[in-house]
């Protein structure tokens, strides 16, 4: 359901607020921006102060599996009762990538757009998406605190977006081929690993971020603070990992089913994972486990973020407000396979068992979690007496570390 998200940052020209019913310079909650959040100044863009009626639609660019109407399983349709109560028509655009994302969102034909942590300060940085008054999005208060007001979701103690859900990139090992049971992502970046060319990666310049955090605790003296913020030195480190990595690599994934099967024939048997793939190649009878790595790891957060130029900012505040609704905010949670973003909506889950499986409410296991953040030229760490590696120059990297 997940396509591999590659992001290009490149520049662009700010683009003109759209009102909803009138302009103001706030809107958000108060909280405080995290440190180094600031890296850069967006364009001065303004949130709505209240809401108008509703327009009759809404255009949204989504990932699969964010907006379901009932076409791909009939069971599964949370679009038709939005559209039902409030009058407002679903027109959906599935994005594979968070590049064709940012370049649909560009064209100024979309009102809003779940973004993922690899591309929203971008959406942000080019004027592309405006602050949102979190004020009129009523099921907001209570989305968990540990996903509000994150560096990839507001900048400077505003809000750009509703948070949508959660998930960590684990480590899942064959039982029967792995021996003893890894606690670490050592299994996967051993040179001399035993698994030669059975070890798979996620194939996205973001996964740069998991060699960093490897080498965040393996070696202390590159002082690694935050994965996505990589001077030269650390940065080079980086590479060089994935580059001897490389070696072992069978096979980098980005379509999950691919993983799921490679997984269940024992062509992979050790790598990078998410729970709901975990789920389906258990769900077959294959002897896997996954576990969040002594290290932590990364993953992430997607947002739900209105353009700046919505031609329907009415009816996509509603549709902020809709999907992140306990019933809503669970039916794509289970569907999709992530921990929702609404603490009401685990007691809607169909399987009651759900966000204890995927975490939902263990705040101290996603604190280990880095969720991917757009890497920027300053660095997100809070250093100002080096640059850090911006995306492009990620991008640029991992094309060289595939070869």
């Amino acid at each position: 359901m997940r396509s591999t998200r590659l992001v290009i940052v490149t520049a662009a020209l700010a683009l003109a607020a759209a009102a909803c019913g009138g302009g103001s310079t706030g809107g958000s909650t108060g909280a405080t921006a995290a440190p180094g959040q600031s890296g850069f100044t967006p364009p001065r863009l303004s949130a709505p102060a209240s809401l108008g009626a509703a327009e009759g639609q809404v255009n949204l660019v989504a990932w699969a599996g964010y907006a379901e109407d009932g076409s791909n399983d009939p069971k599964v349709d949370w679009v038709h009762p939005f559209e039902q109560a409030s009058g407002c028509k679903v027109n959906t655009k599935t994005a594979g990538t968070s590049d064709e994302m940012f370049n649909l969102m560009k064209t100024g034909e979309y009102d809003a757009v779940s973004a993922s942590g690899d591309a929203s300060l971008r959406l942000i940085a080019s004027g592309t998406v405006a602050p949102v008054n979190t004020d009129l999005v009523p099921n907001y208060a209570n989305v968990f605190d540990g996903l509000k007001m994150k560096p990839w979701n507001s900048v400077n103690g505003v809000a750009y977006g509703v948070p949508h859900g959660r998930g960590a990139n684990l480590l899942m090992w064959r039982t029967d081929k792995v021996t003893p049971a890894p606690d670490s992502w050592g299994v996967v970046f051993d040179p001399a690993s035993p698994y030669k060319g059975k070890l798979t990666a996620y194939d996205s310049p973001i996964y740069i971020a998991d060699a960093a955090l490897y080498l965040m605790a393996t070696k202390p003296d590159l002082g690694i603070k935050d994965p996505y913020a990589l001077d030269d030195t650390q940065f080079q480190a980086a590479v060089d990992l994935l580059k001897q990595q490389k070696q072992n690599i069978g096979e980098y994934w980005s379509d999950y089913t691919k993983a799921v099967q490679a997984f269940k024939s024992g062509d992979t048997v050790a790598g990078t994972t998410w729970q709901v793939i975990a789920n389906l190649v258990q769900a077959d009878k294959a002897p896997v486990e996954a576990v969040l790595p002594k290290e932590g790891a990364t993953g992430w957060s997607d947002t739900w973020m209105v353009a700046a130029e919505a031609k329907h900012p009415n009816c996509a505040y509603k549709w902020l407000d809709w999907i992140i609704s306990p019933k809503a905010n669970a039916q794509v949670a289970e569907w999709f396979g992530e921990a929702p973003s609404n603490k009401e909506a685990c007691a809607q889950t169909s399987d009651k068992k759900f966000c204890d499986t995927f975490h939902a409410t263990d705040e101290a296991y996603f604190e280990k979690v880095h969720f991917w953040t757009t890497p920027i030229a300053q660095c997100l760490d809070g250093r100002t007496d080096v640059k850090c590696k911006d995306y492009a120059e990620w991008t640029r990297a991992w094309t060289e570390i595939k070869g």
